[in-house]
């Protein structure tokens, strides 16, 4: 039976759904302002073997898509804020390659035109049939093996490390390395943009949600506080290094890597390590 559902339906944007992570499964992310289709799309495509994430709108796109690495996205084109095709264009121009279907209630030509210039996989017109969403799915998948299946959960290895995301835990030549829950989250979002360049403010908001006052610095003891636990020599670290002026970058492969801090060095720029030994002085 297609979605015969009102392109207008003003229910009330619903929160993310729970997100369930398993290495075999392939994850989607479906943004439309629609609760209901989005509820409906999840049972349908949960049913066919994928996860299905939920967002009622961009607001927290970037977010979920460090976070959760999901294979395709399933974009509606027409929302309030920030529109699919504003979001398309911006994805495009920082050089995000990740499959986009477009879904749209609007069936001019223009707009399907538009669409597939700003750089969209495909486009679904509304009302639609679940089974051709489905088909048009599994060919951009196909037509993206790179993206198809990676197999994102399986534990990441950065020199004697190895990070097991699902269960949450970071081991050194197989002994667990103790981080606390925020030194892991912010390890996991290191991990996911390797050697990508990232400022505090876009670490702290991947990390936090943006909910802190104290951006900088926040971000940077938390930084000291996990190249103490994964670094030789936590003065000149090889793994998370400082960009001057922009903020960090993961390195996961150190030799031969060449970053800004290479030339200056890296030795406390913040004055970061002088506040966490007088922090746990006061603390003694």
């Amino acid at each position: 039976m297609p979605f015969m559902l009102n392109p207008t339906s003003s229910s009330a944007p619903q929160a993310p759904a729970p997100v369930t992570r398993t290495g075999s499964k392939r994850r989607l992310l479906v943004v439309d302002d629609d609760g209901e289709l989005r509820q409906l799309l999840s049972t349908y495509l949960t049913r066919h073997g994928f996860d299905v994430l939920l967002l009622p709108n961009t607001a927290q796109l970037d977010q979920y898509l460090d976070r959760y690495n999901p294979h395709l996205i399933v974009l509606d084109l027409m929302m309030p804020g920030e529109d699919g095709l504003a979001a398309c264009r911006r994805l495009r121009g920082r050089g995000d390659t990740l499959p986009i279907i477009m879904l749209t209630a609007r069936d001019e030509p223009v707009d399907r035109i538009v669409g597939l210039e700003m750089g969209a996989d495909d486009y679904v017109g509304k009302p639609f049939e679940p089974r051709e969403l489905l088909a048009r799915i599994e060919a951009v998948l196909r037509r993206n093996p790179s993206n198809a299946f990676d197999g994102a959960s399986k534990p990441f290895r950065f020199g004697p490390f190895e990070c097991d995301f699902e269960a949450r835990e970071l081991r050194r030549d197989d002994k667990a390395v103790t981080l606390t829950g925020g030194e892991f989250t912010l390890l996991t979002v290191l991990i996911r943009n390797a050697n990508r360049p990232l400022k505090r403010e876009r670490l702290l908001e991947l990390t936090r949600g943006g909910e802190s006052d104290s951006l900088d610095r926040a971000i940077d003891m938390q930084v000291y506080r996990l190249r103490r636990a994964i670094e030789d020599d936590p003065g000149r670290p090889r793994y998370i290094r400082t960009i001057w002026g922009v903020g960090y970058v993961f390195v996961p492969n150190p030799e031969g890597a060449e970053t800004a801090d290479d030339q200056a060095g890296d030795e406390d720029p913040a004055g970061v390590e002088s506040e966490a030994q007088q922090q746990s002085g006061d603390a003694g």
